[in-house]
């Protein structure tokens, strides 16, 4: 991993390039994070770099953050991420990461949660499709139907598709384009949907393929 910051989903819109066709983007507040705590080989074992993003009051931070935020001199954060960089040494503790580390035209992963749909039944978590509306058929058209085999194996087989808790899960996007770059506001406005609501935090790094 070359770069890495901290976000948050500002929301959806859309810009136009230079032949005129439209392009939907997503706008991510990205920074400014700060460097918290750097990880060395021979301390810790590997390279990483801690960033912190977000101001928080001094009373919703644990005496466990306040020591680790005191001992880096850096101001209260709400969130923190690890990320494993390539080239560490060049950053330091309490050094600023802002969004003009990414440029117009690259390609980024970005991590976020998904939205929570709460308990689901199959057709709307897994697409499944309905039963028939026959007579017969009875008052369960919305129900996953077959179960699996009877008498061999007996039991429903593991990772079967069923209903249950539907989003609310890590997900990451691979290889979107980021169209632009606004260096003073620090924001990232990135070609298609990323996952979350909007004020969500994200995680973006330089994609791996």
């Amino acid at each position: 991993m070359k770069k890495g910051i901290i976000g948050k989903k500002i929301g959806m819109t859309q810009i136009f390039d230079e032949k005129g066709n439209v392009i939907p983007v997503t706008v991510i507040q990205a920074g400014p994070c700060v460097v918290v705590q750097k990880k060395t080989t021979e301390k810790d074992g590997y390279e990483a770099v801690q960033l912190g993003f977000a101001e928080i009051k001094e009373d919703k931070v644990t005496k466990p953050l306040k020591g680790h935020f005191g001992k880096a001199n850096v101001a209260y954060k709400r969130y923190l991420k690890e990320f494993r960089l390539e080239d560490c040494a060049a950053l330091n503790v309490g050094d600023i990461v802002k969004a003009d580390a990414f440029e117009a035209g690259e390609r980024v992963d970005v991590t976020g949660m998904t939205k929570g749909r709460g308990f689901s039944g199959v057709i709307k978590r897994w697409g499944c499709h309905r039963l028939r509306m026959s007579h017969g058929t009875g008052p369960v058209h919305r129900q996953v139907g077959s179960m699996g085999a009877n008498s061999d194996p007996s039991r429903v087989m593991k990772n079967k598709k069923m209903a249950g808790q539907y989003g609310n899960e890590k997900v990451t996007t691979l290889n979107l384009d980021v169209v632009k770059v606004d260096k003073e506001k620090n924001l990232l406005a990135i070609k298609g949907a990323v996952p979350g609501s909007r004020g969500g935090i994200v995680y973006i790094r330089n994609t791996v393929k």
